[in-house]
């Protein structure tokens, strides 16, 4: 154990001299050196500065073996990891020099190491048997003879391997050494004295082979020696040596050759069986067979170059004499290489994912290839597929850098599946391929893009506030975080309102979805044009943007709103306005229209016009005027479209001192909005309509005189002519009440029907229309709020109208008028209408 460790420390001198030819660092280390033994300076014979080694990841790259040695990465030093065994690593081969590639990083480079692994005396040579036994028949064999010796194997090479035998001492045998053609030293007994057999009939020797190590170590042998009596001769082969060759891929079965031996005694002793007593190397005693009989023989098992390929054999003829004497002859079998070890392929060092701005020439990946086979049968080229954007670059014997050919596109190709292939020289060539998946990353190169650069919304006016109106969307090719877009609104123009786009709608960050921050109105807002703007999360970030026109749709949410008289204008405060009215012939006071129509006015004359707007927009603003009381055929009629209130038929004196109108105006939405108007007609004399018209032009002119200060003496003039027409209005209705209550009075009692009639609620209102309520009751509010009755009438029974059309005309309709009446009820709604001018002159 001593002298080992002395062998250890005597480790060879380190070779790290640069090969001027091939760029290799070579190192020497005995074989079962200890873990951590330094074999060489390595980061130092790079040319690595101190520290450097451990910063560029200096490491090795195994090649299919363990290697049995690594890198420190804190000083660089080349040290053995593992046990290194020589006959485990290289056999017999000499030298054992073991292939090592080391790679170092920024930038990426490979070196080429070779470790020779140095031999040392570890290995005792070992006989094939511990017993051997040999039979010599006494007298006959006379002194000389020899007998070969199965010769101890040595697993060291060199001087360790170089054997030496002795032999026990012994009288009546002697050892002869004999080196063969190969080199090998063949031990031979030799008989020195003749035997007796009935003096020892046994001999025992002991053989011992000692190799040529420092120290030496020995092998024993026990040879065991009967002597026989009487067969004196011995088969002899016909030659000494067959050398025979067989190709590596001969089957099993195949006959290799045919020995011969003969024996010159007769009978028994001259019959001869064959067996294979000795192989070298042992591994061969299944390769072949003998017949014993025969001496036939025939390959057992496969043969392959690349483990043996030699193999010695030593064939015994032995006869069948008492004793039986035997001959040897050795066969030589040869394996001769064929081509059936295809290229291996080994990827070494792989850079992946390759960024996809990477530069052409960038290193991918190291590979070695290597084939088992010699000769043509062993040399390899090497190519790519496919083609591109990939290549092959030679870096050294069997090594190979993939590089980048093209440039790459990650949103093109995201990943590659690449395949290196390799073909050797032989007939027919084999070949071997190596897949590689090299994967690109990616770099945010891509912009956000939106599906259109336009987008058309239509949202409808009053929705409700978070709605949903659009959905964008915007694709970026790029992965991950330069793929992940977020959308926001940027300030842009705004048409048709006077705020910021960001105070109508938001758009969502991560889904794109524009929402409706506030209710929207068409009539403040009929367009709204902005950008929405997508950013991608890549360094540094990209940015799309697309722009959105927001039409806001009409809804029918206002109802027409009606227009003073044309030529007035109350809402600048004008009286010019009211007198102009007022010239024309109807005014407006307190939400009612006042009209006069003069008795005799032929059809078609227009007596007043209403006028309304709708503030909404298309259909939904288009009105139309409808007279909905009275119904039915009476004096007036309105046009559809124009709102002009004009004459039916020509006026009589039957239609009544006064016509209301109520006149409703619709837009043409769905659900149709409306307004009501209130028209009083006064129908009047000529002269009285012309003195009306005086009347109310002295009205308005003394109104424009009192807010001129030109004095109060034209509105008294205007006061006493109204005073005088009621006062007339007056009395003949006072005239008509009592004709009429005297003639039902004294009318015949079967004209009029029995029971008790419903009762009818009149009431006047500020705007001069009729309501008629579910209890048939009619109520005339003062204000906006709750109906004051000033007044409460109830009527008489009456028979039930006539059945018919006649009975439908006259069916008094829900707005309708109350035409007939009778007694103090007739009496009390003439007063109620008669104090109606007052309440104009006050």
């Amino acid at each position: 154990m001593g002298e080992r460790c002395c062998a250890v420390v005597r480790v060879l001198v380190l070779q790290a001299a640069w090969a001027l030819s091939g760029g290799q660092v070579r190192y020497s280390v005995p074989e079962e050196a200890k873990a951590g033994t330094v074999v060489g300076r390595l980061a130092q014979d790079l040319g690595l500065e101190a520290g450097e080694a451990e910063a560029r990841r200096l490491r090795l790259v195994a090649q299919g073996r363990r290697a049995s040695v690594e890198v420190s990465g804190a000083s660089g030093a080349l040290l053995v990891s593992s046990r290194l065994d020589r006959e485990e690593l290289c056999g017999k081969s000499a030298p054992c020099a073991l292939r090592l590639e080391v790679l170092v990083e920024r930038p990426l480079r490979v070196f080429h190491v070779q470790l020779e692994v140095t031999d040392i005396n570890d290995n005792a040579p070992v006989f094939p048997a511990a017993r051997r036994n040999l039979s010599i028949a006494e007298w006959t064999t006379l002194p000389g003879s020899r007998f070969p010796l199965e010769g101890a194997s040595d697993a060291d090479i060199g001087a360790n391997a170089q054997l030496s035998y002795t032999l026990s001492p012994s009288e009546h045998f002697s050892l002869d050494l004999q080196k063969s053609n190969e080199g090998n030293i063949e031990p031979e007994l030799v008989l020195t004295k003749s035997l007796d057999r009935e003096t020892i009939p046994v001999h025992r020797l002991v053989l011992t082979a000692s190799d040529g190590g420092r120290p030496s170590l020995t092998g024993t042998m026990e040879l065991v020696i009967s002597v026989l009596d009487v067969n004196d001769n011995a088969p002899q082969f016909n030659q000494s040596v067959y050398k025979v060759q067989l190709p590596e891929s001969a089957e099993v079965g195949t006959l290799v050759t045919r020995v011969n031996a003969t024996d010159a005694d007769a009978g028994i002793n001259s019959e001869v069986t064959y067996t294979v007593t000795n192989c070298i190397p042992p591994s061969g005693r299944d390769v072949i067979s003998v017949n014993p009989n025969t001496g036939e023989i025939h390959l057992t098992a496969a043969l392959d170059f690349e483990e043996v390929s030699i193999f010695n054999f030593r064939i015994e003829a032995r006869d069948k004499g008492t004793p039986p004497l035997s001959g040897h002859c050795k066969l030589v079998l040869e394996v001769l290489d064929v081509n059936d070890n295809a290229p291996e392929v080994w990827v070494t060092s792989l850079s992946v994912p390759v960024p996809e701005d990477a530069s052409v020439g960038t290193v991918v990946a190291l590979l070695s290839v290597s084939d088992r086979d010699s000769g043509a049968n062993g040399r390899v080229r090497c190519w790519v597929w496919p083609a591109s954007p990939f290549g092959l670059e030679a870096t050294f014997a069997g090594s190979y850098s993939l590089v980048l050919r093209e440039a790459l596109d990650r949103e093109r190709v995201s990943e590659y599946e690449v395949e290196v292939r390799a073909e050797d020289g032989g007939a027919p060539a084999l070949r071997g391929r190596r897949g590689l998946r090299v994967a690109v990353s990616d770099v945010n190169d891509n912009a956000p893009a939106f599906a259109q650069a336009v987008y058309t919304v239509l949202a409808r006016e009053n929705n409700a506030a978070g709605a949903e109106l659009a959905r964008l969307w915007a694709r970026d090719p790029d992965e991950a975080g330069n793929g992940r877009v977020s959308y926001s609104v940027w300030e842009g123009g705004v048409g048709g309102g006077w705020r910021p786009a960001s105070s109508y709608v938001s758009v969502d960050a991560e889904s794109g979805r524009l929402w409706a921050l506030q209710p929207l109105d068409y009539e403040e807002l009929q367009v709204l044009q902005f950008e929405v703007r997508a950013v991608d999360a890549g360094e540094p970030p990209l940015c799309g943007n697309a722009t959105v026109q927001l039409f806001v749709l009409d809804e029918n949410d206002n109802a027409p709103a009606l227009l003073p008289p044309a030529g007035s204008a109350p809402e600048a405060g004008g009286v010019a306005g009211e007198a102009a009215a007022a010239a024309a012939g109807w005014v407006s006071v307190s939400g009612t229209l006042w009209a006069w129509a003069a008795w005799g006015a032929p059809a078609g004359q227009v007596v007043a016009k209403i006028r309304a707007v709708d503030a909404d927009s298309g259909y939904n603003a288009w009105l139309r005027y409808e007279l909905w009381e009275p119904r039915g055929k009476g004096p007036f009629r309105v046009g559809l479209y124009s709102g002009e209130v004009s004459t039916a038929r020509a006026l009589e004196e039957a239609d009544g001192p006064r016509q209301r109108l109520l006149i409703v105006v619709r837009d043409h939405g769905e659900p149709a909005r409306s307004a009501t108007a209130t028209l009083s007609v006064s129908l009047v004399e000529a002269a009285e309509a012309a003195l009306a018209a005086a009347a109310g032009s002295s009205s308005s002119s003394s109104r424009s005189a009192a807010g001129a200060e030109m004095g109060a003496g034209a509105a008294s003039a205007a006061t006493n002519v109204w005073l005088v027409v009621a006062i007339c209005a007056v009395s003949s209705l006072f005239l008509l009440a009592v004709v009429l209550y005297g003639a039902s009075r004294w009318a015949p009692r079967a004209a009029v029907l029995s029971g008790p009639g419903p009762t009818t609620l009149v009431c006047a209102s500020e705007v001069g229309s009729w309501s008629y309520s579910q209890r048939h009751s009619r109520s005339l509010c003062v204000a906006d709020g709750a109906g004051k009755s000033d007044l409460m009438v109830f009527s008489p029974n009456f028979p039930p109208p006539p059945p018919g059309p006649a009975a439908k005309d006259t069916q008094p309709e829900p707005s309708a008028l109350l035409d007939t009446v009778s007694g103090t009820a007739l009496l009390a709604s003439t007063l109620c209408l008669s104090l109606c001018p007052f309440s104009l002159i006050s």
